[in-house]
């Protein structure tokens, strides 16, 4: 962006910003009424439980940024409460000419963010990502629902239950007893290759099993790789294969890539 182009880009953020602060005096100065407090406390917690969410998953690297998780909470708080005050903004008709249902609204949300969650799931290689990452935006969305109708309690409690998932269970899942999984990658010097029962020995012997293990020449012809899937029930015996490949000379490089969840 060149230097024009931004003071423009900065000026106009100002007069906007300029804009927005002149509307809320303007608003300080009136009274509010009660139900505006209201509005106004449930955007805000909306806000915050987003936040909170959003942090685990930033902690850990996830996928969607830390804004995206509080502007869908906010967002289902703010269509909630659409439907809740409908009073306020209908004020054409009678009130009991056109109703809004708020059970509708909670479907279009939520089907609305299916969309979202889709985008922050990708496979990479036999791997799934982003699953939790789409289901913490989900229950984001359905917590918005309930602080934007007034649900306190279910959305507290709710906001703790994802937290609890989201952090705890991290924890509790690494020590239970699962297979783990990786992606397994051997290059010699053409000359120097081990043949595909020797790679099967090494294999074993650390505690893995091999699955579609393939083979190529790379380097114009001068090296050969094995390519290969290995699973064994102890993560530590990648540890102690990858020690021991370091050891082998005619190793010219290796990887040893978890498949992750």
């Amino acid at each position: 962006m060149t230097a024009p182009s931004r003071k423009r880009q900065d000026g106009l953020y100002h007069r906007y910003l300029t804009r927005v602060m002149g509307l809320w005096i303007k608003v300080k100065r009136t009274s509010m009424g009660h139900d505006d407090l209201v509005i106004i406390g449930r955007v805000t917690g909306a806000l915050v439980i987003g936040a909170l969410i959003r942090f685990e998953r930033t902690l850990h690297g996830r996928p969607a940024g830390f804004r995206t998780h509080s502007l869908v909470c906010i967002a289902s708080a703010i269509l909630m409460i659409v439907t809740v005050y409908q009073n306020q903004w209908m004020t054409f008709v009678e009130h009991d000419a056109i109703r809004t249902d708020p059970t509708r609204m909670a479907q279009g949300i939520m089907t609305g963010i299916g969309f979202l969650g889709a985008g922050v799931i990708f496979k990479e290689g036999l791997t799934v990502r982003g699953l939790t990452t789409a289901a913490s935006i989900w229950i984001t969305a359905a917590i918005g629902i309930l602080v934007g109708i007034g649900f306190w309690f279910a959305a507290v409690v709710g906001a703790a239950a994802a937290l609890i998932v989201l952090a705890l269970f991290r924890y509790i899942e690494a020590r239970l007893p699962s297979e783990f999984y990786a992606h397994h990658m051997l290059r010699f010097a053409r000359d120097h290759v081990l043949g595909e029962e020797e790679v099967h020995k090494l294999i074993h012997d650390h505690g893995f099993t091999i699955a579609n293990l393939s083979s190529r020449l790379s380097e114009s012809g001068q090296q050969f790789e094995y390519r290969m899937t290995i699973e064994s029930r102890d993560r530590k015996n990648a540890e102690a294969l990858s020690t021991y490949l370091r050891g082998r000379p005619e190793v010219i490089e290796f990887r040893i890539t978890p498949t992750g969840d």
